[in-house]
């Protein structure tokens, strides 16, 4: 039984860190659709966000949480797409292992054509942040513009998996 515990515990502990990010891939807009689009059979969570924005920072544990719990469920999928200046990279890396981030995170280095790439994820996102969009087999299905609580998040994502 001693064993079983110690297995348990190494198993819950490797799964929590092997997740930490130690790279960062960065991207532009036209990767970070081809990106979506591959994610096919899955429900695809894109949350757009930044370090130095207080309502992504403090909705983050939800989104963590939420991932926690469903990281093991092969049509989930959770990606978090900073929108730090690439000179603030080893900050985000920073916050990825400070914060515990699990779920994958790319840092969009596109600011000069933020007109041109947010309608064509969102005609009505103004490019405020938090922003989060929902995809199902590469088909946008939800999208949510400021902060988002764990409940709202939990039952966007209950009732679309």
């Amino acid at each position: 039984m001693k064993n079983l515990i110690q297995i348990a515990a190494l198993f819950i502990f490797c799964t929590i860190f092997k997740a930490q990010q130690t790279q960062l891939s960065v991207m532009k807009y036209e990767e970070l659709e081809k990106r979506i689009q591959q994610e096919k059979d899955k429900l695809l969570v894109v949350n757009f966000w930044s370090t130095t924005c207080g309502p992504c920072v403090k909705e983050m544990p939800h989104f963590m949480d939420v991932n926690n719990k469903q990281i093991a469920n092969p049509k989930f999928k959770m990606l978090l797409v900073s929108l730090d200046r690439l000179a603030d990279k080893e900050r985000v890396l920073k916050f990825i292992k400070n914060k515990n981030l699990t779920a994958e995170v790319v840092l969009l280095d596109d600011i000069k054509r933020m007109n041109t790439w947010i309608p064509r994820f969102e005609k009505d996102w103004d490019g405020n942040i938090p922003v989060t969009l929902f995809y199902k087999n590469g088909e946008k299905i939800h999208f949510n513009d400021g902060e988002m609580s764990k409940e709202d998040l939990e039952n966007t994502i209950t009732q679309n998996l």
